[in-house]
């Protein structure tokens, strides 16, 4: 694709954006909600006509596209509705073979699927033919994580070439070689794996903050020559008068990055320690038990996450130990002065003909309480990023994401001490998340959350409780790279009945002699000195690598520069060399050091 235009009313949606896919390319699309990333791919599947430029695809190349909500209408069972989708030379037998790999037997009614279920269905419909390019809009929503590792596994072994949206960082580590950010109308290419971009964004817009302050000081001197000057060298020198005109155009032209979601939680009173206490729960709908036994814990400042396949019973955990629902046996004690706000799955529930302005207040009130004070409505939306004339849209033209912030503002307006997440990263952009974990960090109150997200788990939760099949449930310490690591070796998640045992998670660890030696009582006084400056010259490393990948992502260094290129590639990795060996340093002195505070 070439030189696309598009524009919804009168706001540009893209000018100039390029799009090149090639033969097995593994690329990813980012950007923050609203910039237009399903758009693009709408595009490049030829379900969007754009305003101007070209789309081409080679003649004979066959194209599947899984869109973030699949039209199941017209289909009396999910085999037909994959069939639906080959040509005539398919394989027709790969459709079962995909369909018992993702626990579907093909017989399920499409008006009864679950949302991981009409995932399910939907990947097996690209997935069948084979295609010579997928395209791949948010493949990862309400899959369970032996299913999205199951996917990763598929994916990588494709011969396709593949063009994802996603906001599961893991998952686009894992498959991404380039690169595609839309960023104000613009489609910018980082030509190295998703691992790498939030360095080189992050510089890039350093840069170009820098380069606004250097244009707001020439506008300045430009502006102080024009008041102070001698008045007949104003009126000869016409030309700098133009250029004045010239920078002020550009200042007032130019399209600043999109501001940030004031992302805060209205915060009640302090909860007791104890925040709950499950002694002996137990649970089971007909022949399925999906709680045996469980005694658990949970107090203040816990932040816990629940993990398990689709079906496992995760949602009734919660319900259960928050006494929405009553246990078959034991009992569940909660704490004092417990005040819960829940942010559920219930996005679909969602009326599409109400506005976001009745589905905020619950009316049409100009005002919401928020932490027990009346806001206006459009202030309120603002710090969510919506628009003030977005307060009369109906919910069906909100984006997945616009619908995800929708539902973090109703639930965090609720004041509370707990809080109950399902699935809260779902339709999220990569900004929104870091804001959601650091506010979750910062949160002084005890959070639950149901989550398929490995890196957002890792990065907020304090314990991790699993389900181990048959009713089981275990708590580990950490996050889920932390499960996996204490799991043990060749230990498998358990998946619901139906699914492929292929869907598991399998973790080996070597196991060696013990070897036993005097444990050190403190630190050398190198150890000591190399502790406390290593995390500086990390740092350091950190910003040099940052800056050198920004100088080789710029168009036509390589062309330009050939010496330079390679002198600068050499350095960067020599830099990330360093870097590395940095790491390994201060973690080994850290668990040093936590050993001897230990004794």
């Amino acid at each position: 694709m070439s030189n696309i235009h598009l524009a919804f009313a009168s706001a540009p949606l893209f000018v100039e954006a390029k799009l090149v896919v090639h033969e097995r390319e593994r690329l990813c699309i980012v950007g923050r909600n609203g910039t237009g990333k399903s758009t693009l791919m709408k595009i490049a599947a030829g379900l969007v006509e754009p305003d101007g430029g070209q789309r081409f695809i080679q003649p004979g190349t066959t194209l599947r596209y899984l869109s973030q909500e699949p039209d199941f209408s017209g289909f009396s069972s999910v085999q037909t509705y994959v069939e639906a989708g080959l040509e005539q030379d398919d394989i027709h037998h790969r459709a079962a073979y995909l369909l018992s790999e993702l626990g579907l037997t093909g017989t399920e009614d499409p008006a009864t699927l679950s949302g991981g279920e009409a995932r399910r269905a939907a990947l097996a419909r690209a997935l069948t033919p084979e295609p010579d390019i997928l395209l791949l809009d948010e493949p990862t929503n309400h899959l369970d994580l032996p299913t999205i590792e199951w996917l990763e596994g598929e994916l990588s072994a494709t011969n396709a070439a593949l063009l994802l949206i996603s906001h599961d960082r893991q998952f686009l580590k894992h498959l991404s070689a380039a690169v595609l950010w839309i960023d104000r109308g613009e489609v910018r290419r980082l030509d190295r794996g998703f691992a790498h971009f939030e360095t080189w964004r992050d510089q890039f817009l350093e840069h170009e903050e820098t380069e606004r302050h250097k244009l707001d000081r020439r506008i300045s001197s430009e502006e102080h020559w024009l008041r102070y000057g001698v008045t007949a060298r104003r009126k000869r020198n016409q030309g700098r008068l133009r250029r004045l005109q010239a920078l002020r155009t550009e200042r007032r032209n130019e399209r600043k990055a999109i501001g940030k979601i004031d992302l805060s939680i209205s915060l009640s009173g302090k909860s007791g320690k104890k925040v709950i206490e499950a002694k002996g729960i137990s649970k089971s709908f007909g022949n399925l038990r999906v709680i045996n036994n469980l005694s658990i814990r949970v107090l203040r400042g816990d932040r816990i996450g629940i993990v398990g396949p689709n079906g496992s019973g995760k949602t009734t955990l919660v319900n259960l130990i928050t006494a929405s629902i009553t246990p078959d046996a034991g009992e569940v004690i909660l704490g004092m002065g417990l005040e819960m706000a829940t942010l559920d799955q219930g996005r679909e529930s969602l009326d599409p003909d109400e506005t976001l302005r009745s589905a905020l207040t619950g009316g049409d009130s100009d005002t919401i309480s928020v932490n027990g004070t009346p806001r206006h409505i459009i202030s309120y939306m603002k710090d969510f990023l919506f628009e003030p004339d977005q307060s009369r849209l109906p919910l069906r033209l909100l984006s997945g994401g616009e619908r995800g912030r929708l539902m973090l503002a109703r639930a965090f307006a609720q004041p509370s001490n707990l809080l109950v997440l399902d699935e809260p990263t779902n339709d999220l952009d990569l900004e929104t998340l870091d804001l959601l974990q650091e506010m979750l960090a910062e949160y002084p109150g005890t959070a639950l959350i149901v989550s398929h997200d490995r890196d957002f788990l890792d990065r907020v939760v304090t314990s991790t409780l699993v389900a181990e099949g048959e009713g089981r449930w275990r708590q580990y310490p950490g996050g889920y790279s932390d499960f996996l690591i204490q799991r043990g070796s060749q230990t498998d998640i358990p998946t619901p009945k139906g699914k492929s045992t292929k869907n598991t998670i399998r973790v080996e660890t070597k196991s060696t002699a013990p070897v036993f030696t005097r444990a050190p009582t403190k630190l050398s006084y190198r150890e000591k000195i190399a502790l406390e400056t290593t995390p500086t010259r990390i740092s350091d490393l950190e910003t040099g690598i940052g800056k050198l990948e920004v100088r080789l992502a710029m168009p036509d260094f390589y062309e330009l520069d050939p010496k330079g290129f390679a002198l600068a590639a050499s350095a960067l990795d020599a830099a990330r060399a360093a870097l590395t060996a940095a790491e390994d340093e201060w973690l080994a002195l850290e668990l040093k050091q936590e050993k001897i505070d230990k004794r």
